[in-house]
């Protein structure tokens, strides 16, 4: 436990208002006591039950939130993809012992640390990665844009399956290339590629198209046959694809990540790139240090070319440490993460009838919720016209504000997002059950009246 989180606990859950709300559930109150059935985890050797207090460090997930928001206390940020745990102890201490020696001087990537990207796919998914055709980059968003400016001109196609990470987006616009947007369908609450219309969407000028598998933000894990379908449509009309499985680690119970670079098929697999990197799974998004490969040496010699990577001493040495030390403490997240979403759909599903959830995500620590009846009820389209927004925008503004609680909009997830937000579920059960108890207080509160201030 760091010193800071320990200092500041109490302060941070009067803040916060995590000492009001926490263990009120079913005391006087009208939400269902039997939702919460979920006990803290004990059993294992890492500690994700305590809250960690983040604000004050300059956290997009929680200051900037709070700042966005106009919120004077915040319960809990629950939007940008990132932890809120301590890191794993290998590599706070891999990091501790590296800062001893005061000099920062430039960077020569040590050979080990390809090796350990290597065993640790090897390992944990039988995946053969060749280290001569990895490359390391700052993230996963400077190695996919390098790709896509080797093969994909200014004003050219990029398909998407939608909705779909909102990052991408991002880096199309930096490109300047289109998104070309392939919306899923929903089946018996599970979110499907309508593959004909997938296939249609593939024009002349289309030369990439971005999987993200796992995917986020609905939480699919594609299975072989939706990958190898995919790969064959890809191939036959000469598209890239461009892997980015950055949230990989994360797969619910019953569930299975499959890598693309696994599939049968060689040169469906030779089609492809690859994007991975510790930051997910190990909290590590501010150390700037990510991957990508590929068994085509033409495809990474392309990529290369244009990826400029400044890597950081720190970012290197943290993740080499989580590769090394880390996977006891990863499988225990996982678990516990897995107990989270469990833990969010029953207690949506009993106690806030106003949001309806999708099946359990079957992979990242991400929850895809449908605002449409709660927009409804407190008037959020006549809302958004007058303020220039989307619907969507002023369903979670109004959460924010009654609530307390900071979630993603999911009209920047593109089509498919109307009427949804994207929900991080990677806190401690703690934080989770005073976020989700006061969202349902504030939507319990819409029951009595027919409209709510905005």
């Amino acid at each position: 436990m760091s010193q800071t989180a320990g200092l500041n606990r109490r302060s941070f859950l009067r803040n916060t208002g995590l000492t009001a709300l926490v263990g009120a559930v079913g005391s006087g109150s009208s939400l269902t006591a039997a939702a919460l059935d979920f006990a803290p985890d004990a059993s294992g050797k890492f500690d994700f039950d305590t809250p960690v207090n983040r604000l004050g460090t300059d956290s997009v997930k929680w200051d900037q939130a709070k700042r966005q928001n106009n919120m004077d206390t915040i319960v809990a940020g629950m939007g940008i993809a990132d932890m809120d745990f301590n890191t794993a102890p290998a590599i706070t201490k891999a990091l501790q012992e590296r800062i001893k020696h005061e000099v920062w001087g430039y960077l020569d990537m040590p050979k080990d640390f390809v090796e350990g990207i290597v065993a640790w796919n090897n390992k944990r998914y039988g995946l053969k990665v060749d280290p001569e055709l990895t490359v390391i980059t700052t993230g996963v968003h400077p190695g996919i844009i390098a790709t896509l400016r080797a093969y994909c001109p200014p004003g050219s196609k990029v398909l998407l399956t939608t909705p779909t990470y909102n990052g991408f987006y991002g880096d199309l616009r930096y490109t300047g290339t289109k998104p070309e947007e392939s919306l899923m369908k929903v089946v018996d609450g599970r979110f499907q590629i309508d593959f004909d219309d997938f296939e249609k969407r593939i024009s002349m000028d289309t030369n990439a198209f971005i999987l993200c598998n796992p995917q986020n933000p609905t939480g699919n894990t594609w299975s072989p046959d939706d990958l190898m379908r995919i790969g064959e449509i890809c191939l036959r009309h000469r598209v890239l694809v461009i892997a980015d499985e950055i949230h990989c680690d994360f797969v619910t119970k019953g569930n299975k990540y499959t890598p693309f670079a696994s599939l049968p098929n060689k040169k469906v697999v030779d089609n492809s790139v690859t994007y991975k990197a510790a930051s997910k799974s190990f909290g590590l998004a501010a150390m700037k240090c990510a991957w990508f490969f590929s068994t085509n040496a033409e495809h990474i010699k392309r990529a290369k070319e244009m990826n400029r990577a400044d890597l950081t001493t720190l970012g290197m040495i943290a993740s080499k440490a989580a590769y090394h030390g880390g996977e006891e403490w990863l499988n225990q997240c996982v678990d516990y993460i897995d107990g989270n979403h469990d833990f969010a759909t029953k207690f949506i599903a009993t106690n806030i009838p106003l949001i309806k959830t999708y099946k359990k995500a079957q992979g990242t620590y991400l929850m895809w919720i449908d605002l449409s009846e709660l927009g409804n009820r407190i008037g959020a389209k006549d809302a958004a016209a007058q303020q220039k927004k989307t619907a969507e925008e002023v369903t979670v503004a109004w959460l924010a504000k009654n609530a307390k609680v900071a979630l993603n909009a999911g009209n920047t997830y593109g089509l498919g997002g109307a009427n949804h937000a994207r929900m991080n579920i990677a806190t401690s059960r703690k934080t989770l059950e005073a976020a989700l108890t006061s969202i349902a207080r504030a939507c319990d509160g819409l029951k009595k009246t027919s409209t709510a201030a905005l």
